[in-house]
């Protein structure tokens, strides 16, 4: 599933450990905008992470976007900017 993940936080020191966590599940496209293609698993792996490290009471906002398949095939990249990342599916037989 891919996730869109933005985020507004006014401390450098948070926001650049945020962004090292993002980076360990997805691409940055923007200066705080992360896409991820991630499974459930690896969602709720997420998820605790960013917990640990933002501070809702300091003024730490993020929003996460899931874009279901079709969604997905429709995100259009004007100017300069990477195409989606989307992880290959492996099947063991």
């Amino acid at each position: 599933m891919l996730y869109v993940i933005a985020y507004d936080i006014p401390d450098d020191a948070r926001r650049l450990k945020l962004a090292k966590v993002l980076e360990g599940f997805g691409q940055r496209v923007q200066r705080s905008v992360f896409e991820c293609d991630l499974t459930e698993r690896e969602y709720r792996a997420l998820l605790k992470k960013v917990e640990r490290v933002i501070k809702l009471d300091e003024g730490d906002s993020v929003r996460i976007y899931r874009l279901c398949s079709a969604c997905a095939t429709n995100v259009e990249v004007k100017g300069e900017g990477l195409p989606v990342e989307k992880s290959n599916d492996f099947y063991v037989v």
